[in-house]
């Protein structure tokens, strides 16, 4: 794999972020939902709107994944309270790794979790966290290699399908 570069993400790469969302989004679960209930998520998770406030977010963090000067992937983690469930002071989340399937397989992946977790320890952190769906086994098999277990469960609703994510976490230090 050519070099891959990590890069935060800001205000000025917004049409690159709402990019690489929808697509990697689109990729990964347009096959398991409804035409309308991808719609809707697509255009209301990534609108301009929501990427700002997300962008603006001092507890939240973009990070792109490049390769020769292309987005190829993408991290979100949030801290404190910006944590979509726990929200503990102590916690990381990962709210989101997205690859696009064209790079699947090449370890971009691995390079935007590994850049998750140097941050969380930056930050003292004693545990990072994350929620995968449960028909998801790409992603779960991924995070558990890396070491993380399950704990809790709890539902995603995508458009009106309630879908159950699998929360997952892993202690530091």
């Amino acid at each position: 794999m050519e070099n891959i570069t990590i890069q935060k993400t800001t205000l000025s790469d917004i049409e690159q972020l709402q990019k690489i969302g929808r697509e990697t989004f689109a990729e990964t679960f347009s096959s398991s939902n409804t035409k309308e209930n991808m719609k809707k998520y697509l255009e209301e998770g990534f609108s301009f709107e929501k990427l700002t406030d997300e962008l603006n977010n001092k507890n939240s963090e973009f990070y792109f994944a490049l390769s020769e000067n292309e987005v190829i992937g993408y991290l979100k983690i949030n801290f404190g309270q910006s944590q979509t469930e726990l929200q503990d002071s102590t916690a990381l989340e990962i709210e989101r790794i997205y690859v696009l399937k064209e790079f699947h397989g090449k370890k971009v992946g691995q390079v935007l979790y590994e850049k998750a977790i140097e941050i969380a320890k930056q930050k003292n952190a004693d545990y990072v966290w994350l929620g995968v769906w449960e028909e998801n086994p790409r992603a779960i098999s991924f995070y558990k290699k890396n070491g993380f277990v399950e704990f809790d469960k709890h539902i995603f609703k995508l458009g009106d399908d309630e879908q159950t994510d699998i929360m997952m976490k892993l202690k530091l230090g």
